[in-house]
């Protein structure tokens, strides 16, 4: 298991994020989406819709109090000029009363790009980066600690 990028966001997840942080289309979101499936990690990278991941080999989770997160609220990337970094940051994740009645191990964190967070659908919904997230829920609160450098770096 590792973190990586999509194929299809390569070179372009700052510029869905910054897209998100400053409007460019008036229901652009980003996604956050639990696996308690995946693939590895090259073949998980080679999906271009979130609907490829999830016809692939890769569960969703279902557990108790589980909902994809949708966030417009984000931050436009920032740039470090010293160090010659872009990062883009989301912030960490809560599922309240996580599992309980019925409980998922999870294995991936999806961030993800709609341009559609109201009507869309999952053929629209391009999968930016994963991360590994190696927990089972027990109905206690879930929390997804973004990086401090953030969900994903530039260099």
């Amino acid at each position: 298991m590792a973190n990586g990028v999509f194929n299809i966001a390569k070179g372009r997840v700052n510029a869905y994020t910054e897209s998100v942080a400053n409007g460019g289309l008036e229901n652009a979101a980003l996604v956050v989406v639990l696996l308690q499936v995946a693939q590895e990690g090259a073949n998980l990278a080679d999906s271009e819709r979130l609907s490829d991941v999830l016809s692939a080999s890769n569960v969703e989770a279902d557990f108790t109090n589980y909902e994809r997160k949708v966030l417009s609220d984000v931050e436009p990337p920032t740039t470090d000029h010293t160090s010659g970094v872009q990062s883009a940051d989301i912030p960490d994740q809560v599922w309240t009363s996580a599992g309980g009645a019925q409980n998922n191990t999870l294995l991936k964190l999806l961030v993800c790009y709609t341009p559609d967070s109201v009507n869309g659908t999952d053929d629209q919904v391009v999968p930016l980066t994963y991360h590994d997230f190696p927990i089972t829920t027990d109905g206690s609160d879930l929390l997804a600690q973004v990086n401090a450098v953030g969900f994903f770096r530039a260099v």
